[in-house]
């Protein structure tokens, strides 16, 4: 039998709520427009937040055991919402940003590539729903 987590969240008022995680706490709020105070993060939001955490501590393992030398690590992710409701990300972009003088650029596509294609189980969740694509974007100073 597989890992079980469990979250517990609890409905504090209005539309916000306290939820904890293994290994710390967050507040979930609705966006003014959404009709809550916007003083919490956005569920939806959270998910790519997990992906870019998922993938890059993968990434930050493998910087570490091949002993690269990278000045600065960045994972943007662009999402797009369906139209219609239940509203999910149908189209993801990860794009893994590297700095740094003399990039290893081969083994640090070799690290992406083993989190996007076997380590990151948040990433295959993605796939499940979602077109995803990725991106490795060289920063060489």
């Amino acid at each position: 039998m597989g890992t079980t987590n469990t979250v517990i969240t609890t409905w504090k008022k209005n539309m916000q709520f306290h939820s904890t995680n293994p290994a710390g706490e967050l507040i979930i709020d609705a966006s003014p427009d959404d009709g809550g105070n916007g003083d919490g993060l956005r569920p939806k939001a959270l998910m790519l937040s997990a992906l870019a955490g998922c993938s890059g501590l993968d990434v930050a393992s493998m910087i570490k055991k091949m002993k690269l030398d990278v000045e600065d690590f960045r994972i943007d992710i662009h999402a797009e919402l369906t139209d219609e409701h239940p509203k999910y990300y149908n189209k993801v972009t990860v794009e893994y940003h590297f700095y740094g003088t003399d990039l290893a650029e081969k083994k640090l596509q070799r690290a992406v590539d083993l989190s996007v294609e076997t380590y990151c189980g948040v990433m295959e969740m993605f796939r499940r729903f979602a077109e995803v694509k990725i991106e490795t974007i060289f920063h060489n100073s």
